[in-house]
C-alpha cells in the first residue's frame, strides 16, 4: 500500500464499434464478387494500409529526430550519398589532424618550429594531392549473415513460426529464394501472425516461367508446415496471406513452465564473443564521453552471458604514447621520492592539466618528456615502473566509476598489450605484399577503401592503425574469437570497417563464419542539444555525474515520503537503483546510432518509458504477490497440479503472450545488438500488466474475506520474473521496494 502506482490506468470499458448499418455507405459489390469477398479485399487493403502508415510514420520519426537509419537512406539514396561523404570527410579530418599533432611531436622533438599560420621561411612547397582515380565510397561493409543459430526456442513464438515457415516453404519451393516475411496481424480477426511471403514467391515463380497465383502458394505452404505445438490453425484469404492462431494450451503450458522452473531463454548455439567496451585514456578521469561505450558494451556482454555464450570483456584503454613523456617528467619533479613512497595524486585531471601546461610552455621540460618516451620504450626500470604508478592511479580512478554502475569481469588491455604484436604485422604485410610506400610511409589500401591505412609513419613508428590490426589478429587467432564486437562511438566507423576490410583482404577471418562488427553509438547531448558540459564549458567528470543523480534520487524518495516507510538499507538500495538505473536507461532506451539528450529530470520522471516507471512497476507486482500472503511452495504446487495456467480472461492471455515474447526480442537483439528494443519490450510488458491488474482481480475480497486467484497470482509472479530476468540483462538492479 505505500508504493507508486505506474502511470493511470486504462479506461475500463472500451468503447464499442457502432455496429449499425448505414444505408448507401458502401457501394454493391461488382457483379461476380460476393459481399464477403469484397469485405476480405477491404480488410486487406486495410491491413496493407496500415503496413505502409506505420512505415511511413517510422520514416517521419527517424526524420524529425535526425536518426539516419537503415531503412530511410534506402529510401533516400541522396541523402545515403551525402551521409556516405560526411562520414568520409571527418575521417579524412580525424586522421588529417593526427598527422598534424604527430608531425609537430616530431618537429619538437627535433627542435623544429612550427609557425601555425603556414609553412615556415625556406620550407619546400608543399606537394599537390594526387587527383583520385576512383570515385570516393566508403570501405564495404560485410555483408549480412545469419550468425545466431538456435537449438532450443524456449518460450519463443515469432522464432517458431519463423523456423517452420522457412522450413516449409523450402521445401515447397526450394528453387526460389526470397526472404520470410512475419509479422504480428494488425487486426486479431486476421489470427495472431500473418505470413505474407506468398506473394513475392509467386512473382519470383512468374520470372522462372511459371504462373502460380499467390493464394495457391500459400496452400502448397501451409501443406508443408511441419507439426507445431504452437499453431492452432491457419486460414489462407483470397489474397495468399497467411493467417496464424497461436495455441493457447501452448501459452498457458509454457507459463506453467516459467512458474515451475524460471524464466528460460533460448538456446543458442555458444560463440567464443570478444567484446571490446569503455576505452578510457590513462591520467585522465573517466568524462561523459565515456557512458554510452560503457553502459552499451556492459549491457551487450550480460545478453550474451545470458544466452550462454564464452564472453571476454576487454577494456582497449589508452596507456601508451608520448603522452607519457610529459606525465613522467611532471611525476619526477613532483614525487621525487616515487619509487619509495605511492604517489599522492589525488586529482588525475589536474594532474594531467600541469604537466600538459609545462609541456606547452616550458622548452627545457619538452625536451626531457620526449627523452622520457625513448627512456620508456627502451623499457628502462625506474621509467616503467613511473609508467605503473600512473596507470595504477588511474585505475583506481576508473574501478570507483565501474563499481558504481557495477561493471563487472573488464579485463584491462590497453595499447601497450599490443606494442610487442606490431613489428610481426609490418613483416606479414610487408612479405605479402601489401604494402606500398608513398613518402616515406608505408600504406595498406584495402579492397574498395580510398582511404589507406598508414601502417608505418615516415620516422619508422607505428600508428592506431598498427595497433588495430593486431589487436584484430589477436582476437582472432590467440584468443579464438567467433564474435568481435567493438563498442566505439559512430565517428570511428569508417576507421573500422576499413581495418575490418584490411583482415578479410589477408584472409584473417571468412565473414560468413566470424561476425566482426562495430557497433557505433552517438553523442550525449546536453538541454541545449549541444555536447554535454558543465557551465564552465568543461567535459562532465563521470563520477560528477553518477553523484549527482545519486543526490537527486535521494531527493525524489524523501520528497516522497519514502524515506519514512523503508529502512536505511532499503532506501540506499532504492535510490541507487533509480539513479545508476536511471542514467543506463536513458542511454539504453533510445536507438544507439542516434545521439540523446541527457534530463535528470526525464531520468527520474515515474511516467512514461523510463527506469523508475519499470522500476516502481516491478516493486508493485512484487508486493501484490507478497501481500497476497501465498508463498512459492503454494505457487509450484498449483502449476503442478495444472500442467496448463488456466487463462480464461482476454487480458490474462494478452499478458501471458507477452511475458513470452521476452525470447523473440532476446534473439532479435542478438541478431541486431540494438538495445532499445529490449527496453521497448520491458515497457509494453508493464504497460500490459497494467491493463490486466485493472480488469482482472489477483485477490478478491468480501466482507472480511479474500480469495487468491492463483491462476493470476502466478500470472504476475511470472511477469516480475520476466521483467527482473531484462532488467539484470540492461544492468539494472531491480528492489522488491521502492
Amino acid at each position: 500500500g505505500h508504493l507508486m502506482a505506474p502511470p493511470s490506468k486504462p479506461n475500463k470499458t472500451p468503447k464499442k464499434e457502432d455496429k449499425k448499418e448505414v444505408k448507401g455507405a458502401a457501394p454493391s459489390a461488382p457483379t461476380g464478387i460476393s459481399r464477403q469477398q469484397e469485405l476480405h479485399n477491404l480488410n486487406t487493403a486495410q491491413f496493407n494500409a496500415e503496413g505502409d502508415l506505420a512505415r511511413l510514420t517510422r520514416l517521419m520519426a527517424a526524420m524529425e529526430t535526425g536518426e539516419l537509419n537503415e531503412e530511410l537512406l534506402e529510401v533516400c539514396p541522396e541523402l545515403a550519398e551525402t551521409h556516405q561523404k560526411n562520414l568520409k570527410l571527418k575521417y579524412r579530418k580525424t586522421i588529417l589532424e593526427r598527422s598534424v599533432k604527430e608531425q609537430e611531436e616530431t618537429n619538437a622533438q627535433k627542435g623544429t618550429k612550427t609557425n601555425a599560420a603556414g609553412p615556415s621561411k625556406g620550407a619546400p612547397e608543399p606537394k599537390k594531392a594526387k587527383e583520385m582515380t576512383k570515385t570516393p565510397c566508403a570501405p564495404p561493409k560485410a555483408k549480412k549473415h545469419d550468425y545466431v543459430v538456435v537449438t532450443d526456442f524456449a518460450g519463443s513464438i515469432m522464432g517458431r513460426l519463423s523456423d517452420v515457415f522457412k522450413k516449409a516453404i523450402l521445401e515447397a519451393f526450394p528453387s526460389v529464394s526470397v526472404p520470410l516475411v512475419l509479422a504480428e496481424a494488425a487486426n486479431p480477426k486476421f489470427g495472431d501472425y500473418q505470413c505474407n511471403s506468398a506473394m513475392g514467391i509467386s512473382a519470383a515463380l512468374k520470372a522462372q516461367g511459371t504462373a502460380k497465383r499467390p493464394a495457391e502458394v500459400a496452400a502448397d505452404i501451409v501443406a508443408k508446415l511441419p507439426v507445431c505445438p504452437l499453431i492452432a490453425k491457419t486460414e489462407i484469404p483470397p489474397a495468399g496471406f497467411i493467417n496464424v492462431f497461436l495455441n493457447e494450451e501452448f501459452i498457458a503450458k509454457q507459463c506453467g513452465e516459467i512458474s515451475r522452473h524460471g524464466v528460460k531463454l533460448p538456446t543458442i548455439e555458444s560463440r567464443r564473443v570478444i567484446v571490446d567496451y569503455s576505452s578510457p585514456n590513462i591520467a585522465k578521469e573517466m568524462h561523459v564521453g565515456h557512458l554510452r561505450s560503457t553502459i552499451i558494451g556492459d549491457a551487450i556482454s550480460r545478453l550474451f552471458d545470458a544466452v550462454g555464450f564464452d564472453v571476454l570483456r576487454l577494456n582497449h584503454i589508452g596507456d601508451w604514447g608520448t603522452q607519457f613523456g610529459m606525465l613522467i617528467a611532471h611525476l619526477l619533479d613532483r614525487f621525487p621520492n616515487f619509487q619509495q613512497e605511492t604517489p599522492a595524486i589525488g586529482d588525475l585531471q589536474t594532474f594531467y592539466k600541469e604537466s600538459k601546461k609545462r609541456f606547452d610552455e616550458d622548452e627545457v621540460f619538452k625536451k626531457r618528456a620526449y627523452e622520457c618516451v625513448v627512456k620508456l620504450q627502451n623499457e628502462e626500470p625506474d621509467f616503467i615502473k613511473a609508467w605503473h604508478q600512473i596507470c595504477d592511479v588511474s585505475r583506481t580512478s576508473n574501478n570507483e566509476v565501474y563499481d558504481k554502475l557495477s561493471i563487472k569481469g573488464l579485463k584491462e588491455r590497453g595499447e601497450s598489450y599490443y606494442q610487442s604484436r606490431m613489428g610481426a604485422i609490418v613483416e606479414e604485410l610487408t612479405s605479402r605484399g601489401f604494402l606500398r610506400e608513398e613518402e616515406g610511409r608505408h600504406l595498406m589500401f584495402p579492397t574498395a577503401c580510398d582511404i589507406p591505412l598508414t601502417v608505418v609513419k615516415s620516422d619508422g613508428g607505428f600508428t592506431y592503425d598498427t595497433s588495430d590490426l593486431a589487436a584484430l589478429k589477436n582476437r582472432l587467432f590467440e584468443e579464438n574469437g567467433d564474435w568481435l564486437i567493438y563498442v566505439v562511438d559512430a565517428g570511428q566507423s569508417l576507421h573500422f570497417e576499413t581495418i575490418f576490410a584490411a583482415g578479410r583482404d589477408l584472409g584473417w577471418y571468412n565473414e560468413a563464419v566470424k561476425r566482426v562488427e562495430h557497433v557505433g553509438f552517438g553523442l550525449v547531448l546536453g538541454e541545449d542539444k549541444k555536447k554535454f558540459k558543465t557551465r564552465s564549458g568543461e567535459t562532465v567528470r563521470l563520477k560528477d555525474l553518477l553523484d549527482e543523480g545519486v543526490r537527486r534520487s535521494e531527493e525524489k524518495l524523501k520528497e516522497k515520503g519514502r524515506d519514512k516507510e523503508m529502512n536505511v538499507d532499503e532506501l540506499n538500495a532504492a535510490r541507487d537503483a533509480v539513479a545508476y538505473g536511471g542514467i543506463k536507461y536513458a542511454d539504453l532506451s533510445h536507438t544507439r546510432t542516434q545521439d540523446y539528450v541527457f534530463s535528470y529530470d526525464r531520468m527520474l520522471d515515474d511516467k512514461g518509458n523510463t527506469a523508475v516507471y519499470l522500476l516502481y512497476a516491478y516493486a508493485r507486482i512484487r508486493s501484490i504477490v507478497r501481500q497476497s500472503g501465498v508463498g512459492q511452495e503454494e505457487m509450484d504446487a498449483f502449476a503442478n497440479a495444472n500442467d496448463l495456467l488456466p487463462l480464461p480472461h482476454p487480458k490474462e492471455l494478452k499478458l501471458a503472450k507477452q511475458v513470452l515474447k521476452l525470447s523473440d526480442v532476446i534473439l532479435q537483439v542478438v541478431d541486431t545488438l540494438m538495445l532499445h528494443t529490449l527496453c521497448d519490450y520491458l515497457y509494453t510488458l508493464s504497460s500490459t500488466f497494467t491493463e490486466f491488474y485493472s480488469e482482472c482481480y489477483v485477490v478478491e475480497k468480501s466482507e472480511g474475506t479474500s480469495k487468491v486467484n492463483m491462476n493470476r497470482l502466478i500470472l504476475a509472479h511470472v511477469t516480475a520474473n520476466t521483467m527482473e530476468k531484462a532488467l539484470r540483462i540492461l544492468g539494472i538492479n531491480p528492489v522488491p521496494k521502492m
